[in-house]
């Protein structure tokens, strides 16, 4: 016995594969900062570097929170 057809609304089309949102401006700041703390300190470890990097974000000029 076939089936009837739902009442469903179709979801639209995900986009294309490979077409990303672009990286927000912690993802970005994080990127750079934490290269510069591992530079700064070679022999921090990441989980260190990581934290060091996130206080710099809360007075960083590219924090949309500190622009006025």
């Amino acid at each position: 016995m076939p089936k009837a057809k739902s009442d469903k609304v179709s979801s639209p089309k995900k986009a294309a594969a490979g077409s990303k949102r672009g990286a927000s401006p912690y993802n970005l700041f994080m990127k750079s900062e934490l290269a510069k703390v591992k530079a700064e300190t070679p022999t921090i470890g990441h989980k260190e570097a990581f934290k060091v990097a996130a206080s710099r974000w809360k007075d960083a000029p590219e924090n949309p929170k500190n622009k006025k």
